[in-house]
């Protein structure tokens, strides 16, 4: 059924660009919910305070653990997607635009931003790097049969810092996010308003106007 104004007349919805698959989705959900937990187990485990009150050291880092090596797994399983692996070429691309936008006082009307922005694409860089180191000092940690003291003293340091680095990534990502509605919605329900396409990301939005897919422009 159309909806209907007040005045009588039919309201049209506005036209929404795709902008995530329901892979990417997942992809995105499970990692948050993972890193989530690693970062509120680390909290605990490193503050004497928290980890009094909550009790259970063992088992909570038992899921810290196990969700820490469990953090690439949803990257890994998203590769089986298509529109996953083009979103992961965008990212590792870096255009003249990007390196304007990294200076706003450079950026100009003309400048064609892709699909995501160089924060987006330094964000993602950032986090898969760090992922990927706390992956393996987490390994040296864990399995101390595996390497000498001097190697666990150090992967200990590096962890720490990591670790620290990268949650505060996560919080100012999540800040990010809760300024921008738009962006959220995209990623909760997988499509945007084409005006905030056209004004945030001209550049992907034209990909549409110019050789619009059957899926990609929803009327």
């Amino acid at each position: 059924m159309t909806p209907v104004g007040r005045a009588g007349s039919a309201i049209r919805p506005r036209p929404q660009f795709t902008r995530f698959s329901r892979a990417e989705r997942w992809v995105h959900r499970l990692t948050a919910v993972l890193m989530l937990v690693c970062i509120g187990t680390a909290a605990i485990l490193y503050n004497g305070s928290l980890s009094l009150a909550v009790g259970h050291r063992r088992q909570v880092e038992l899921i810290h653990v196990y969700c820490g090596f469990a953090l690439p797994v949803p990257m890994i399983l998203g590769l089986v997607s298509l529109a996953y692996r083009l979103d992961l070429r965008r990212l590792n691309r870096f255009t003249e635009a990007d390196w304007r936008w990294l200076r706003p006082g450079r950026r100009r009307p003309e400048d064609r931003v892709g699909k995501f922005n160089a924060g987006q694409k330094i964000n993602s860089w950032l986090s898969s790097g760090s992922i990927l180191v706390l992956l393996i000092s987490g390994v040296v940690m864990y399995f101390v049969g595996l390497t000498p003291l001097a190697w666990r003293t150090g992967a200990t340091f590096v962890h720490d810092w990591f670790a620290l680095a990268l949650g505060l990534l996560v919080i100012g990502h999540i800040v990010r996010a809760v300024k921008d509605p738009d962006a959220r919605e995209g990623m909760r329900t997988g499509s945007v308003s084409a005006y905030w396409a056209r004004t945030e990301h001209p550049g992907w939005a034209s990909e549409f106007e110019d050789h619009p897919p059957d899926a990609g422009l929803q009327e």
